[in-house]
């Protein structure tokens, strides 16, 4: 099964989405915060990034952004995760290098759909 980094800083929503998407089939890698998510990014390679926006250390803007720069974490696919709901904030994050943008409270049908949409056109590595 693919391996999804979750980058959320509030504990709630990281275990409420850690346990609905290890349901699923779903590995998990988990990061508190910007610095860790990048980090766990570059050393485990997952094969789609769920970025909170509003992090502590390293926000998720600069966090996907320094993703995209690098050659090695460019390729991985990043879903926003965020309560800012606006058209200007998903441009945001588009801008930023995010693949697509979710809003909080997630919808797990509706993320499911994404996740498995940028997975078919990302597939993930054998």
């Amino acid at each position: 099964m693919p391996k999804l980094l979750l980058v959320e800083d509030n504990e709630m929503n990281r275990d409420m989405l850690s346990r609905r998407l290890g349901k699923r089939g779903y590995t998990l890698a988990l990061a508190v915060d910007g610095g860790q998510g990048v980090a766990l990014a570059r050393s485990e390679l997952p094969d789609l990034i769920l970025m909170d926006m509003s992090l502590p250390v390293l926000d998720g803007w600069e966090a996907t952004k320094q993703l995209k720069a690098d050659p090695a974490t460019k390729g991985i696919p990043v879903i926003a995760l965020t309560a800012h709901a606006m058209e200007s904030d998903r441009q945001k994050a588009l801008e930023a290098g995010c693949d697509d943008f979710d809003t909080k409270p997630v919808e797990l049908p509706r993320l499911l759909t994404k996740i498995e949409e940028l997975l078919k056109k990302f597939p993930p590595k054998a």
